[in-house]
């Protein structure tokens, strides 16, 4: 799994929620047919916003953030974003009660150290 982590530094106070919620479901349109991607968060805070995308593989980050994805969003946008992307080999998913390895579920280590 990789996770990609993208910031957009914005001048001003932090975006209203509605504002942000109204443009991230606008946006959706666009996201839920990228290949490979499992999950967007959007992001607000007084700094910007962004979005941290979950993967399931690097080949399929780095096709949506190829050479020409740092310019599309300026022009979306009138900043340019950063990105960065990090592999992810190990999840918890503490709603599920799990943990993931490579995809995979394990035995939760918290199962083994109650014994």
């Amino acid at each position: 799994m990789i996770i990609a982590l993208v910031e957009i530094p914005l001048d001003g106070p932090k975006r209203p929620e509605a504002d942000v919620i109204a443009q991230s479901l606008a946006s959706s349109t666009i996201f839920h047919e990228v290949h490979g991607l499992q999950r967007k968060y959007y992001l607000n805070s007084e700094e910007g916003g962004g979005g941290v995308y979950v993967f399931e593989d690097r080949a399929a980050a780095e096709a949506w953030f190829n050479d020409s994805w740092a310019y599309w969003m300026e022009g979306r946008l009138g900043v340019r974003p950063t990105l960065r992307l990090f592999d992810s080999p190990v999840m918890l998913d503490n709603d599920a009660g799990e943990v993931r390895v490579n995809g995979a579920p394990v035995a939760p280590p918290w199962e083994s150290a109650a014994e």
